[in-house]
């Protein structure tokens, strides 16, 4: 499988769908999800976009743990994010997390990247974790908010379509 990334246009709607819970299924769980995203955020520790994150490393385990249980939830899982996510739907709480962050479309190439590595290390049907790839490409879009030509631009959950 090829993990082709589209280009993110300013102001577009982006439909997307939630992960398959197949796909967490077929990971193992809670424990198959943390050891994919723990791997992730190594992957990202050592990337270009390691700034964004917490360099201290008790402060950046707190990262790995916290995010984890978003993936856990967004795929089907146990609500274990619903304290984090403060009631707002998972995805619109997730889009306003990343307004604090000065995200280009740079940074979104290069997290999915770290993803990618990630996920080709996973041995489960491909077409499970082409769904998961699916939804973090086209979701992805959504938090990407400082362009080439220097705008800034937070996208609303409003212009963002579950299918």
């Amino acid at each position: 499988m090829s993990y082709n990334v589209s280009k993110v246009n300013k102001g577009e709607e982006v439909q997307f769908k939630q992960p398959d819970p197949a796909f967490y299924k077929a990971l193992g769980g809670e424990e198959g999800m943390k050891e994919l995203m723990y791997d992730f955020y190594d992957i990202i520790y050592e990337s270009d976009i390691a700034h964004f994150f917490p360099q201290d490393e008790d402060e950046f385990q707190e990262v790995k743990e916290k995010n984890t249980k978003f993936f856990i939830q967004i795929c089907g899982g146990p609500k274990v994010y619903e304290k984090e996510a403060k009631g707002m739907n998972l995805n619109e709480y997730m889009i306003r997390l990343h307004d604090d962050f000065s995200i280009t479309e740079k940074s979104r190439y290069e997290w999915l990247g770290c993803m990618e590595e990630a996920l080709r290390k996973v041995n489960i049907d491909q077409k499970l974790k082409d769904d998961f790839w699916d939804y973090l490409e086209k979701f992805s879009k959504l938090t990407v908010n400082s362009f080439a030509d220097g705008s800034t631009y937070y996208a609303a959950y409003t212009q963002a379509s579950e299918k």
